[in-house]
């Protein structure tokens, strides 16, 4: 009997290609709520995942964000970010006391819906913002510093008018109003240079202090202005000289004295005609 052998040849394996997934693109609803964004002509029942609400706790302050159950916490940072107006990259986000990357998926950390996740400024944004925020009091206190010397140079001005105009000496009303332009340009000034802390307070005494000089020019030059009627009314009154004369007519009339009545020639009779 013979047996009739086979021989299997054994064909490798090939190994199929891996699928490449696309990118998952994001859209914020309104409301924000972190949605996929959806592609024109696709089933609108796909890809469907549970929306959740999540209680955001930073400082003092809650939110409560609705998004996808398998969306990131990096996702939730970009939402965040439009929220708080804090960047992604100086967010820290903890769940059940650990910190949570930008990758971790909502879902996959046990986050469920109206859970509560503690959002906290990275230190190294909070020092940095610190130095940012004193140079940036030290460049407006240096601008107030400015304006300030300005003022000073003005100030002597304002001062020698003042005294010139108690002594008598003749001031320009053009001259006032020069001086005073020059002031408010320096008032402007003051009101452009963003400042906080102790530049703030500088710049608030020397908005008064320029305040007060224009206050004192506007006084000049209403000084000046009712100097110059009293003047016009003065050489009005010694050019212009009143006087009164009357006229005497014959009737009496315009007269001091009353008019003379003569006696009625007319004789009053009672003589009665008798008629038949």
């Amino acid at each position: 009997m013979k047996i009739r052998s086979t021989t299997i040849s054994k064909k490798s394996k090939l190994k199929a290609p891996q699928e490449i997934q696309p990118p998952i693109d994001w859209e914020v609803r309104p409301g924000g709520m972190l949605v996929q964004k959806r592609i024109v002509g696709s089933d609108p029942g796909c890809g469907s995942a549970q929306i959740i609400n999540i209680k955001v706790s930073h400082d003092s302050c809650h939110h409560q964000l609705s998004l996808p159950s398998t969306s990131t916490f990096g996702d939730l940072k970009k939402i965040l970010a439009r929220v708080i107006n804090l960047e992604t990259k100086d967010q820290r986000l903890l769940f059940k006391g650990k910190e949570k990357g930008d990758d971790e998926r909502l879902d996959m950390a046990g986050i469920k819906d109206m859970s509560k996740v503690i959002l906290l400024e990275d230190p190294a944004s909070k020092e940095r913002k610190l130095i940012d925020m004193k140079n940036a009091n030290v460049h407006a206190l240096n601008a107030v510093m400015r304006v300030r010397t300005e003022v000073d140079k003005l100030s002597h001005k304002v001062a020698a008018m003042e005294a010139s105009a108690k002594t008598g000496i003749k001031i320009t009303e053009k001259e006032v109003e020069a001086l005073t332009e020059l002031l408010m340009k320096e008032l402007l000034k003051l009101d452009g240079i963003e400042a906080e802390g102790e530049a703030k307070t500088q710049r608030r005494i020397e908005v008064r202090r320029v305040q007060r000089f224009v206050d004192i020019l506007d006084g000049l030059k209403l000084t000046m202005s009712s100097n110059r009627f009293d003047r016009f009314d003065q050489d009005v009154m010694s050019t212009v000289s009143i006087t009164t004369e009357w006229i005497t007519f014959d009737s009496g009339v315009g007269s001091l004295n009353a008019p003379n009545h003569e006696q009625n020639s007319t004789k009053i009779t009672q003589d009665w005609e008798r008629f038949e």
